[in-house]
Parts: structure tokens; sequence; C-alpha cells
């Protein structure tokens, strides 16, 4: 290794660096994409030998040049992000790569969660997604066991509508409400607000997803140069880990999904759902829009009314606890 020198940078690259790493991902078949921190490794004349970076929990962009494969170059990367991420208090840890690569990271302490022919996700505890899932209330048991999944960003009468009509035709319905933190209203308080908002409808179970569904874990978009293959191989591994676990833990066998007419990203994701589940024992059931007004209600026309503080056109949109959230602050 003395021949190879690393060195670590918060945030953005320099621009010459950035421009470097860039080329080098992309000759590599990745799509560069800035982390919080990222590990460089050169050799003496300067040139990008391997690199990787953290985002979150995520270890990402980690490649060596295929010239030096053999050569330790993935440790001083690895050992950089994992030390990085410990000192920021994160003991959870995810990696996406490709198939291939699945014994090498098993050799830094990362397990297999699902794959698809283009990706693999891995995490740094040996039975994570198994004990999330089994400590998930699976409800009575028989009957019919359908899922929502929904952000929820906020919780409007639109997401109520496709709920109850989700709700009515099944005995349970197990509603997830994504974690992640990345919306424009915080997890905790879009959780409480759906809690609030489907607490007459006794079938429906809401649980959390943790990183394991519709999040950056598991929606990479630097994984692939084309971003919409890399947003098609996204979708299906996000689906896949739905497949693999969350369906025969809860005994899961419809999936209700509102109709898109507007979101391509959406749209396609629900053509994936027609695609994949149904071989895999799921009915895949797209629900109608609400509509007021002559528009569909959702999320993205009620967070810019909520920016233009549009109270008189809002309110018939969302129910009164997420209304009196928005107006005030107060969700509890």
């Amino acid at each position: 290794m003395s021949d190879f020198s690393t060195e670590c940078y918060e945030g953005a690259l320099p621009p010459r660096l950035e421009g470097r790493v860039r080329d080098f991902l992309s000759a590599q078949g990745l799509r560069y994409e800035p982390g919080d921190f990222t590990a460089v490794v050169r050799d003496t004349d300067g040139s990008v030998v391997a690199t990787g970076s953290l985002a979150g929990r995520v270890l990402k962009c980690i490649a060596v040049d295929e010239r030096l494969r053999g050569e330790g170059l993935t440790a001083p990367v690895m050992t950089a992000l994992r030390s990085r991420a410990f000192a920021q208090g994160l003991r959870r840890l995810f990696l996406f790569t490709k198939p291939q690569n699945q014994g090498m990271f098993r050799d830094f302490g990362f397990y297999p969660i699902s794959h698809t022919s283009d990706m693999l996700l891995m995490e740094n505890t040996r039975n994570g997604i198994s004990d999330f899932v089994a400590s998930l209330d699976r409800g009575p048991q028989g009957g019919v066991h359908g899922a929502v999944v929904a952000n929820c960003n906020p919780f409007t009468l639109g997401h109520r509508y496709l709920i109850e009509r989700a709700a009515a035709s099944c005995d349970v319905l197990h509603l997830f409400i994504l974690s992640e933190d990345k919306s424009a209203v915080p997890a905790d308080v879009r959780f409480a607000l759906v809690r609030q908002g489907v607490s007459d409808l006794k079938n429906v179970l809401v649980h959390p997803t943790s990183d394991y569904l519709i999040s950056s874990v598991t929606f990479p978009t630097y994984f692939l140069k084309d971003e919409q293959k890399a947003g098609e191989a996204a979708g299906r591994l996000d689906l896949t880990i739905f497949c693999d676990y969350f369906v025969p833990a809860l005994s899961i066998t419809r999936r209700f999904v509102g109709q898109e007419p507007f979101c391509p990203v959406t749209a396609a994701y629900n053509r994936l759902m027609h695609e994949m589940l149904p071989p895999r024992g799921v009915q895949v059931t797209e629900i109608p829009r609400l509509e007021k007004g002559g528009c569909a209600v959702s999320a993205s026309r009620v967070r810019a009314l909520w920016k233009e503080q549009k109270w008189d056109e809002l309110r018939p949109l969302v129910p009164d606890a997420t209304f009196r959230y928005l107006s005030t602050g107060v969700w509890d």
C-alpha cells in the first residue's frame, strides 16, 4: 500500500478532484452522486484508483480500479467510511454492490438482504431485516391480508380514501408509512397524523418501514449510469425486498396503490408492481384518485397550498388533525 494514499473529504469534493472521481466511477459503470463524506485512494501519479462515499447510513459509490483488484484497495475505503459513520453514532449501515461482489463485502461484516440481476443490498447486521419484520404486529391470522405503502407528506383525504377503500377489501390492512426523514413533514408527525386519521378503521395496522421500503437505502439513484435504468433497477430491488420478507411474514396477498396520472416515476413503479407481485402471490389493485373541485387530491397540491398559506383552498383536502398541524404546528 506504500504506492497508494487515502484522502478523506467532508461534504463536497474539490472541483478538480470531483471531476476525476466522476470520470473514474463512470468507467466502473456508476454515476457520481455527492456524499456527506468521501474517501479517495490515489496512486503516486495522483490518479484515482478507489473511492467510496457515506450518505446517512448508506455506503455508496464504492469502486476499485479493475486493474488493481487484489491489491487491498477496498480496505482503506471501507475503514474510512465505517469509522466516519461510527463517529456519527451510526451503527446500522447499508451498502449497494453488484451481486458478484457479495463475498468481498462479507469479509467486511456485511450480510445480504436481497438482490436483483443488477444490484445487491447488504447490511452490517446479520438478521436486521428479519428481526424488523418479526417485530411487526401481524394482526388476526386468517382471511385476506393487504398492504398499502405510503409517504403521507402530509396525510390527506386522498390517502384516507385509498386506505378506506383498501381496508374494505381486506380482513387486515397493513399500512406502511415511510420512516425516512426527508419530507416536508417530519417522519414522527406523518406517522402520528396517519394513526389519528385511520383510528376508526379497526382492521388497519399502521407500521413504520424503517430503512427497508422505498427509502434512499432501497432506491439508490447512482447505481447505474443510465438514470432511467437505475430507477427501474431500484424499483425491482425494493419490490423484491417486499416479496422476500414482508409478504411471507405478514401473509400479504394484496397490495393497493393509488392510480398515478401525473408522476412518471410513481407510474413506472406501479407498472413494476403489476409485473412482479402477481407471480409472488400478491394481487395488485389500483384505486382511482379522490377528486375535489375537479382535481385529484394530492399531497403535492396540499404542500403547494400550505406554502402559499391558502387555508380556504387547503381545508377541504385534509383531515382535521392534518389541518391543525399545517396551520398551527400542533399535531398531538
